[in-house]
C-alpha cells in the first residue's frame, strides 16, 4: 500500500518578476492544498517564534570556527565552508593538488556512524553536515568531536 503524500511548493518572486500572478497556468499536485499550506505556515511560525534562524547562525558560526581549527591540524581537510547549518568539510589527498580523498571520506563517514553520528558525503569527498535548526551548541560540539576523532583515526591508518 502506498502512503499518502501531501506535497507543498511555493514560488517567491519580486513583484517586477511576477509575470503570471493573475494568470491560471493549470492545476498541479502541489498547489491549493489547505492541509499542507497550514502545515507550512505553522512551520514558519515555529521557526520565527523559537528564533531558529538565529540559532542556526550562532551554532553554525561556532561550528565553522571549530572546523577551521580542525583544518589547521588535519592535512586531510582541504577546505571547510558553511552558512548557518549547511556545512561542508572537503577531504583531499593533498592540499597542493586538491585531489579528492574519496576513500578517506567514506572511511570517516563510517567511523562517525559507528560513534552515533550520521551525515552524507557530496561529490564523494565532502562531508556534508545538515543538522536540524534546533541543534544546540553542545550537540554540535559533540558531533564535531566525533568528526575530529574520525578524521584523526583515518589519517593514522594511512600508509
Amino acid at each position: 500500500m502506498e502512503k499518502s503524500k501531501l506535497p507543498i511548493a511555493a514560488v517567491i518572486a519580486r513583484p517586477e518578476l511576477d509575470v503570471g500572478g493573475a494568470l491560471a497556468f493549470g492545476h498541479y499536485t502541489h498547489e491549493k492544498n489547505p492541509v499542507t499550506t497550514r502545515a507550512a505556515l505553522t512551520t514558519i511560525e515555529i521557526i520565527e517564534d523559537e528564533d531558529l534562524v538565529e540559532n542556526a547562525a550562532k551554532v553554525g558560526g561556532f561550528a565553522l570556527a571549530r572546523l577551521y581549527d580542525m583544518k589547521s591540524k588535519h592535512a586531510l581537510i582541504g577546505d571547510v565552508r558553511g552558512l548557518g547549518f549547511p556545512l561542508g568539510i572537503e577531504l583531499v589527498t593533498s592540499r597542493t593538488s586538491k585531489a579528492p580523498a574519496k576513500d578517506a571520506a567514506e572511511a570517516v563517514m563510517y567511523r562517525a556512524l559507528d560513534k552515533g553520528l550520521s551525515f552524507k558525503t557530496t561529490f564523494g569527498n565532502v562531508l556534508t553536515l545538515t543538522p536540524p535548526l534546533t541543534v544546540s551548541e553542545a550537540e554540535m560540539a559533540r558531533a564535531l568531536d566525533i568528526i575530529d576523532e574520525s578524521i584523526a583515526g583515518v589519517a593514522a591508518e594511512k600508509p
